[in-house]
């Protein structure tokens, strides 16, 4: 069993990107610059934005940090977007999700223009990732790709099963991996008998938010697993994946955490270059 540390595989997208953007600047380009919006209090959202503006820092990006009050209206978000759209200053956008209640997620998501979308979630900018056409996907699907062209793992040809049919995991990783001519299933609350297909496939990608929820006798024996969960409970984050129950009927397999989590804030800064370059053209 060979863990799959995307660690490893993020800092050397963000070393790359680093390296681009202090040639960018020496050739009087200026830096990126990824604003994101957070809207309420909720602990994890500031914890991941402020790891966002962290890894912008770290790389030589700009970012700037719109912080709404948990009772903001849906008009003011908007307002907000639309302020950002306007602003040549800013390369991409990021809506933190989720969003308080009351707020509909796919409507404000759809006022953030295409030519700034960092997260790749408008719904033009997802149309265009089912056509084929997409330069930027979203980011923790187009992270999995990542790590596993890292490890030299190649879809081609694989039975690959998804469980977790959500537009920023299980359907937008689902059609990255048909790209690479896998044979996938998506599987998701409705399934019957999930573990007799979970059973059968070479690559298992699991984002359903449910601790622990896949167990050994779920793998198909030198399976790669990639766990996207990200579970708190009070011995720490723990993934969907029962790691430990797990790990020895694998391959390979990504630890929760430090497996996929840094490769979404890799693949968000990628992103943010691609839209910046972009608008150059």
């Amino acid at each position: 069993m060979e863990r799959l540390n995307g660690k490893i595989v993020a800092q050397d997208i963000k070393n790359q990107i680093k390296i681009e953007i202090e040639s960018r600047l020496t050739h009087g380009k200026k830096p990126p610059c990824l604003a994101c919006i957070i809207v309420g209090d909720n602990p994890a959202s500031q914890v991941y934005v402020s790891s966002k503006v962290k890894a912008c820092n770290a790389v030589g990006m700009k970012s700037v940090v719109r912080a709404l009050p948990e009772k903001t209206s849906e008009s003011e978000v908007i307002s907000v977007i639309n302020q950002l759209n306007n602003d040549d200053e800013i390369s991409a956008i990021l809506l933190q999700l989720p969003l308080p209640k009351g707020l509909d997620e796919r409507k404000i998501l759809n006022y953030i223009s295409p030519e700034k979308d960092a997260d790749g979630l408008t719904d033009i900018l997802l149309g265009k990732l089912f056509a084929g056409t997409n330069k930027i996907a979203p980011c923790t699907a187009s992270g999995i790709i990542k790590i596993l062209d890292a490890y030299n793992i190649d879809p081609c040809g694989k039975r690959a099963v998804v469980i977790g049919r959500s537009l920023l995991v299980g359907k937008s990783v689902a059609v990255l991996l048909e790209e690479r001519n896998a044979t996938v299933t998506v599987c998701h609350s409705k399934t019957k008998n999930l573990a007799d297909i979970t059973k059968e496939a070479d690559i298992l990608i699991v984002a359903i938010g449910k601790e622990k929820f896949v167990k050994a006798d779920m793998i198909k024996l030198g399976a790669t697993v990639i766990d996207v969960g990200i579970n708190r409970t009070d011995n720490g984050i723990v993934g969907d994946v029962d790691y430990e129950n797990v790990k020895e009927n694998c391959s390979f397999i990504t630890p929760v955490p430090g497996g996929v989590g840094p490769m979404t804030i890799a693949m968000l800064l990628s992103n943010t270059l691609e839209l910046e370059k972009d608008r150059e053209v």
